[in-house]
């Protein structure tokens, strides 16, 4: 197995001009970096899930934004301005969903704008500048989240996770998994239940493989087995990653969250979810006005197949996230610390405690 510790989802190589990603629709059979060179290969990468979760791609955002920036002809601030928006506005159009990514672009837009006043080669090294210190802050986020997940645990526990969002899904750590790993540091000895996440199946082929390459007890098992080891008694709690979470704390995940989260209340488990603060979206007032991306059909009919595996010309539905209401969310752990309903007043704290 490889040394988890050593792989990175996403770093930049500045001297070369590119963008390094670990290729994840090739894992667990193959590692393999991909070194992208230009905007569209970017665009491709996040689109296709080559780089992927929440923060990953938000770091991913902001490098190619820079790069975009490094790329540009422009001798002056001026043609700069105009070739990052173009790239910026493509880069937007990848995936509608995850909200780090447009909070990503947004903050490297802003960057830009405060140094619009200098020449063009000083608004790049600003754009670097920010671009690196969005994945250094998602290292920080993550300790922190996993230091304030673990307090929500004990020893022993059974824990029950759907899709990936550990070390693959960040920079380190990850942000469900993060309680986990920092858990696992200390001896606390947790057995992970991985939801397999059809159709994807980013729970087999990253999460199983990113926790036994830790060395942490972990055990995989099919979507529709959750109920089973719930009922058993083997899950003392649930915890899952989110992609953008509403003003009211309504919160879209991976297809398939919302009925882990409808089983952990059934059966009396709590139902965590672990999220830096940029993914909660003040300006969304509820999980209906999420835009839920809609994927190939191929994904769900043949994907992983030898061969196809559904009648040939079959409609098929598949929407990559789902939304759980907030009433099923016992709490989301930030890095500032653990909140818990009423999310809207919560989330209000949150931000009024950071303003100057």
């Amino acid at each position: 197995m490889p040394d988890i510790s050593r792989l990175e989802a996403v770093r930049l190589d500045d001297s070369a001009g590119e963008l390094v990603i670990l290729d994840q629709t090739l894992l667990p059979g193959e590692v393999k970096y991909l070194r992208l060179r230009d905007l569209e290969s970017v665009w491709l990468a996040i689109r296709t899930l080559q780089v992927r979760g929440a923060p990953a791609i938000g770091i991913a955002a902001g490098f190619g934004a820079y790069l975009a920036a490094k790329w540009s002809p422009a001798a002056d601030c001026a043609g700069l301005k105009r070739d990052f928006a173009r790239a910026k506005e493509r880069l937007a159009s990848s995936r509608p969903t995850a909200v780090n990514l447009f909070w990503a672009l947004e903050r490297m837009a802003s960057c830009l704008d405060r140094n619009a006043g200098g020449t063009a080669g000083d608004a790049r090294r600003a754009l670097l500048a920010e671009a690196l210190t969005i994945q250094a802050e998602d290292v920080a986020m993550c300790r922190s989240m996993g230091e304030n997940g673990l307090a929500l645990l004990e020893p022993g526990f059974g824990i029950l996770t759907h899709c990936n969002a550990g070390q693959l899904a960040a920079s380190r750590y990850g942000t469900a998994l993060a309680p986990i790993y920092i858990g696992h540091e200390r001896g606390y000895g947790f057995r992970v239940f991985a939801d397999e996440t059809r159709p994807l199946l980013q729970g087999a082929r990253l999460t199983a493989f990113e926790l036994q390459a830790a060395g942490v007890d972990v055990t995989l098992i099919c979507d529709n087995m959750a109920s089973m080891v719930m009922k058993k008694g083997w899950v003392q709690a649930v915890i899952v990653g989110c992609d953008r979470v509403a003003r009211n704390g309504d919160v879209a995940n991976k297809i398939g969250t919302s009925g882990v989260a409808i089983l952990a209340r059934k059966y009396g488990i709590p139902f965590y979810v672990c999220c830096p603060s940029s993914t909660i979206d003040m300006d969304c007032p509820g999980g209906a006005h999420i835009e839920i991306e809609e994927r190939d059909p191929g994904e769900v009919a043949e994907m992983w197949y030898a061969k196809r595996m559904a009648p040939a010309g079959v409609k098929v539905f598949n929407p990559a996230f789902d939304v759980t209401d907030n009433e099923l969310v016992t709490a989301i752990v930030t890095e500032a610390g653990v909140l818990r309903p009423p999310y809207e007043t919560a989330f209000a704290g949150l931000f009024a405690a950071r303003k100057p």
